[in-house]
């Protein structure tokens, strides 16, 4: 019995030693964190400067090539949009609406011509009737009226 006791002790001491060194490895590990600034005076600029150009090329070149595939040959860097039928519809519908405000607004500027005529028409009838010296006092000019066309609500459901 007094064997086993022994052994039972030897284990369970092995056990703890083995513990301990793991605990202390752990909190060895943690502290020793890289240091940036150590070394920071055998540091020769040039060659971070040279590496800064070479980095700063690199983008630059990368990005020219980026922007000459997508200017230029975009069905090897984009996808397919055709294939996807969701967002080639929803692309066809943002195009057909994209069109219809076009043509809206060249019939908004026609309207508007009309309408800027009549407005330098009117200045220029002001600035003939100031400039009159017949007129000394004339009499202010009517304010010329809007007609207000209120659209009638439809009921759409």
């Amino acid at each position: 019995m007094a064997f086993k006791l022994s052994v039972l002790l030897l284990l369970l001491m092995v056990a703890v030693v083995t513990v301990l060194a793991q605990r202390r490895r752990q909190s060895s590990a943690t502290t020793s964190e890289w240091n940036y600034r150590d070394g920071s005076d055998r540091v020769n600029i040039r060659n971070v400067a040279n590496l800064t150009e070479v980095l700063d090329n690199w983008r630059f070149e990368i990005l020219n090539q980026m922007r000459g595939l997508l200017q230029n040959d975009h069905q090897s860097v984009l996808p397919d949009y055709a294939r996807i039928q969701p967002l080639s519809e929803a692309l066809d519908d943002l195009y057909k609406e994209f069109n219809a405000l076009k043509s809206h607004l060249g019939d908004l500027t026609e309207k508007f011509t009309a309408v800027e005529t009549f407005i330098d028409e009117v200045k220029a009838s002001r600035a003939n009737t100031n400039t009159s010296p017949a007129n000394a006092n004339p009499a202010p000019a009517p304010v010329p009226r809007r007609k207000v066309m209120r659209k009638k609500a439809s009921n759409s459901s």
